[in-house]
């Protein structure tokens, strides 16, 4: 080895050891396991080491990109094989923490949040974590996850669904279903105040843009006028006064939703945030893509 090419590995070796416990903390909250985000990390060098990094511009993102894409493969390995992870060691803190990685690892050990991420899909999982957790933006999570942008936001967005919905007691579930009732009774009776009572005042409601086309070309029956957004109880409860007559109560991923479907084929997803009581925010998702990536429970 020439002093050039041993002098390029050494800075990439200080480079990655210098990023070592952002990396650790990355494979922790994916696989939950110390030994195994150890391994990860490890796996990560042996690649990284043998990678040509010259045209890479952001070596940070670059190497959590590594981190990431094994423990994707992990994560499929260990769903192949039907394995559980080992819980959280107590050692599993590193020793005199920096103040960045002490929030990243005490975070990253709960055991509640670790059983609730098992219960994801390996892809929603990787999608969830780098972007809720570390803010990588959905362009970069994407050739991670071998989808598209949308298709990992929407990967991210069930995952996220999900965490909420298996935290939330079974109290909440039912009064959540309870809420989404009135709602659909009140939108389909057209009364307007029943819709503004279940509303929260600065309730949004955003629609996908297959749900824009749709909207736009059933206008002259009477559909609703619909943007990328609408903000507001009053411009809300007006879109969907005297309609969703045909909206079937559902579980979306987990928590009280509804869907219209022709001939038991979903069309449209009407996804619910509740917040005090109220509902505080609906989606409206009609694209294939993303309704093949929600679970649905009609009923």
């Amino acid at each position: 080895m020439d002093d050039r090419a041993k002098d390029g590995n050494d800075w990439l070796a200080k480079r990655f050891d210098d990023s070592r416990a952002h990396l650790r903390a990355v494979a922790l909250r994916m696989l939950g396991s110390p030994g195994e985000a150890d391994d990860a990390v490890q796996e990560a060098w042996l690649k990284v080491s043998r990678s040509d990094t010259g045209g890479v511009e952001n070596l940070g993102g670059w190497l959590t990109t590594v981190v990431a894409r094994v423990c994707l493969d992990m994560l499929r390995s260990r769903r192949a094989r039907g394995e559980q992870p080992l819980g959280p060691a107590a050692d599993a803190l590193p020793a005199g923490p920096t103040p960045e990685t002490e929030v990243a690892f005490a975070d990253a050990i709960g055991p509640a949040l670790l059983i609730v991420l098992d219960m994801l899909a390996p892809q929603e999982r990787v999608a969830f974590v780098l972007h809720d957790m570390f803010d990588l933006s959905f362009e970069e999570i994407a050739p991670i996850v071998e989808r598209t942008p949308a298709a990992a936001r929407q990967l991210a967005s069930r995952a996220r669904r999900r965490v909420r919905g298996a935290a939330a007691p079974p109290t909440d579930v039912a009064q959540h279903r309870e809420l989404v009732g009135a709602f659909l009774a009140a939108s389909r009776d057209g009364d307007f105040d029943r819709l503004l009572a279940v509303l929260s005042p600065d309730v949004v409601l955003r629609a996908d843009a297959k749900s824009l086309r749709v909207a736009a070309a059933n206008q002259h029956r009477g559909g609703p006028v619909l943007a990328p957004e609408v903000r507001g109880a009053t411009q809300v409860a007006h879109a969907f006064q005297g309609r969703a007559t045909e909206a079937l109560p559902a579980l979306i991923d987990g928590a009280p939703g509804a869907v219209w479907a022709v001939r038991g084929q979903v069309r449209s997803a009407f996804v619910f945030a509740i917040a005090g009581g109220r509902i505080a925010g609906i989606d409206l998702v009609m694209d294939d893509e993303q309704l093949g990536a929600l679970d649905i429970e009609i009923g």
